[in-house]
């Protein structure tokens, strides 16, 4: 056990501390959550890596993130301790990592954990060699023995006791795992086979998608639920192309049980990070950004072929949301809200049933009832908010139309989000992430090509030169920037936009473009977007190999350079990558970058096949391979307003392009008279069907395609 230190002695450690802290020039809020630590925390930097080899000290990474309900247990239990910190600053070099500034270094070292232990999560708290290499970790440690954990100061003492008299053991403990890291990291070599090998593929990943489905609640496997939107997409796909009603079924069960369970918030719109449970009821309550953005996406989907209204008004409460909550002056979409306000889990969230009955007012019986609030409540004495009711039979009990039970709960809904407002509020990670805003940036255009609210695209035009102005200083990319007085006539402060940009900010960015030049019909974006792609090839790629590096060639703080291919709570930029290089291909006659794209799927496709849960984009990239990729050119001076039209119906598997005029640059637009009037063309590499004039003839034409 660690010895506790003589009271006298924690003052004068405090003192010191008051001299030197390594994190008062952060800007990341989880970093800044630790400054007044005891422990001598450092960022991940030059500074604490030499010290370590300068003092022959193990290395202790901490990684974690604002929104983490768990780091703020360990650092209330342990890293608050004066004593606990003494021991860790006398024997350990401890870094602090926010892994969403450097989620390089987080991959690489769950990767490391996960081959020690078999599992990970956050706060993540991984020991290194001076060199960087890891050799023992865990995640949440209790200040005491339990859940079948050892306490925190038993790991901080053992870890330094083998350090000092077990180096070898240590030494070559973490040589071996490095290179486990190098060697499993080796794939994507080209020996892939052509997609037409995987034809049978999209059936098989589809069976396997519904026997993993929880039929009955909606969702995939047991708690803890996360959205799986990939695999909702893939279904709603499916049952495009082959009518399959139980695909269809399962993808609309599993998004009407979140958007009416606990995990998407009834008053303000927007989805929680995961359900505990498996009837999504009690959520994990910090709100994500790229979870906002994938499940808008999906849902916007399933508007698009059903047309029920829960989905757009669930489109509406979300993007309402984010424009209220997550939106910055200069319009970027920060980071994340808090599980925790008050230094409690769901507090902000959660009603008793009488001050919900005050602020309903006269309506409280049937706002009661809409949102499932009783008097024992349904979690720790106190009201999740749910819609357990189909809205036609509350309709029916309380004996009112639609529109004016609609109205009625609508009006409690702002009476609740006002009193709600004047709660202590969960912490706002106000980092503003390329990749994360790329990600919403696509949700924005797909919304609005869902819906045509045209305050939709206007947020996607103002984000998107957002992004481009703020990420790329001299032309180079970084990852995460802080706004502070941007917005109000100020410009970001260099200094303030950090970390070289990772592929995934990268290929998000380039799909983001490409959806953008789609529902404005704007050439720029696609230009934007082949220029950004032939950089991802030069700075991410390696001569003999398919996949991209998940750090660019000039990195070099790392120990393992990583390539990512899962897909796990957002898309594989290797996935994305697929998309880009093949829709790009063919926007730009680029057969070399399609046939990468088919090299790339094909190398994955056995994966993708038999465990479509983790591969989701993947899959849904091999259906768009096997189904093949309509391409759609609108040209005439109502371009506009069929482009409009066309993208308001349920077309996977697309290229759109639009223009007042045909266009000799791009070979999709040449040669494309249509003046005076307006023609839609249908083609399929490069060769055109005879053009029509309405969106209900290409339809048809679509339709016709489809069952040949």
């Amino acid at each position: 056990m660690i010895p506790r230190q003589p009271l006298w002695l924690s003052f004068l450690f405090m003192d010191s501390m008051k001299e030197k802290n390594h994190l008062a020039n952060e800007t990341s809020p989880y970093l800044l959550q630790h400054v007044h630590n005891p422990v001598d925390w450092y960022p991940w930097g030059a500074e604490a890596l030499d010290r370590a080899k300068t003092e022959d000290k193990p290395i202790l990474v901490s990684i974690g993130y604002a929104a983490c309900h768990w780091c703020h247990v360990m650092e209330r239990e342990s890293f608050e301790d004066e004593d606990v910190a003494a021991y860790m600053n006398e024997h350990f070099i401890n870094i602090k990592i926010d892994r969403e500034e450097r989620p390089d270094l987080d991959h690489i070292y769950m990767d490391a954990l996960t081959a020690m232990t078999g599992s990970g999560g956050w706060p993540l708290n991984v020991f290194l060699t001076p060199d960087r290499k890891p050799f023992y970790g865990g995640t949440y440690f209790p200040p005491s023995s339990a859940y079948n954990r050892p306490s925190w100061t038993d790991v901080l003492a053992g870890v330094a006791n083998a350090y000092k008299n077990k180096r070898e053991e240590i030494l070559a403990q973490a040589e071996n795992l490095t290179q486990h890291l190098v060697q499993s990291n080796s794939f994507g070599i080209d020996t892939a086979q052509p997609v037409d090998d995987w034809m049978d593929a999209v059936q098989v990943i589809n069976q396997n998608l519904l026997k993993s489905a929880d039929k009955e609640r909606g969702g995939f496997g047991h708690a803890p639920k996360f959205p799986q939107t990939f695999s909702i997409a893939y279904l709603l796909r499916y049952y495009h192309f082959y009518g399959d009603n139980d695909s269809l079924q399962q993808a609309l069960l599993s998004l009407d049980k979140m958007i009416k369970g606990g995990i998407y918030d009834q008053v303000g719109g927007g989805l929680a990070r995961y359900s505990t449970d498996t009837e999504w009821l009690v959520p994990h309550f910090e709100k994500m950004l790229y979870d906002q953005a994938l499940f808008l996406s999906v849902v916007a989907d399933a508007w698009q072929i059903t047309r029920k209204p829960l989905y757009k008004e669930t489109i509406g409460q979300t993007m309402q949301f984010l424009s209220r909550e997550m939106l910055s002056p200069g319009g970027g979409f920060y980071s994340a809200l808090d599980a925790d306000s008050e230094g409690v889990e769901g507090k902000f969230y959660v009603w008793d049933e009488a001050e919900f009955r005050e602020v309903a007012g006269a309506d409280a019986d049937l706002a009661t009832a809409w949102f499932g609030v009783t008097g024992e409540g349904n979690w720790e004495e106190t009201n999740i908010l749910t819609r357990p009711w189909q809205e036609e039979e509350l309709a029916r009990q309380f004996g009112l139309e639609r529109e004016e039970l609609q109205e009625r709960i609508g009006t409690v809904r702002q009476a609740l989000l006002e009193a709600r407002s004047k709660r202590v509020r969960p912490g706002l990670d106000d980092k503003l992430i390329l990749g994360w805003n790329a990600l919403l940036n696509q949700a924005c255009s797909k919304v609005y090509a869902a819906t045509g609210d045209p305050l939709y695209l206007e947020m996607a035009r103002k984000n998107m030169a957002w992004m481009l102005a703020t990420f790329r200083k001299e032309g180079v990319w970084y990852h995460v920037a802080k706004e502070g007085d941007a917005g109000k006539g100020k410009e970001i402060p260099a200094d303030s936009v950090k970390y070289p940009a990772f592929l995934d900010d990268l290929a998000y960015l380039v799909q983001a473009l490409i959806y953008m030049q789609e529902v404005t019909g704007e050439t720029i974006y696609l230009d934007e977007a082949v220029q950004l792609t032939k950089l991802i090839i030069e700075s991410f790629g390696e001569e003999g190999n398919l996949m991209f590096y998940y750090t660019n060639r000039l990195q070099s703080d790392v120990v393992v350079r990583k390539r990512e291919v899962y897909d796990g709570a957002q898309p594989s930029g290797n996935a994305v990558m697929v998309f880009n290089l093949n829709y790009l291909g063919i926007a730009i006659d680029k057969p070399d970058w399609r046939e990468r794209a088919d090299k790339m799927l094909a190398s994955f496709g056995k994966a993708a096949t038999r465990y479509p849960g983790s591969f989701g984009v993947w899959a849904g990239e091999i259906l768009r391979a096997n189904r093949g990729c309509e391409e759609i050119v609108v040209v005439g001076p109502a371009a506009a307003a069929l482009r409009n039209e066309i993208l308001a119906n349920f077309i996977p598997h697309r290229i759109l392009q639009s223009a007042t005029h045909e266009n000799q640059a791009y070979p999709l637009l040449r040669n494309k008279p249509s003046d005076p009037e307006t023609l839609i063309y249908l083609c399929k590499d490069y060769s055109c069907q005879q053009p029509v004039n309405s969106v209900d003839l290409l339809l048809g034409q679509l339709k016709k395609a489809s069952e040949e």
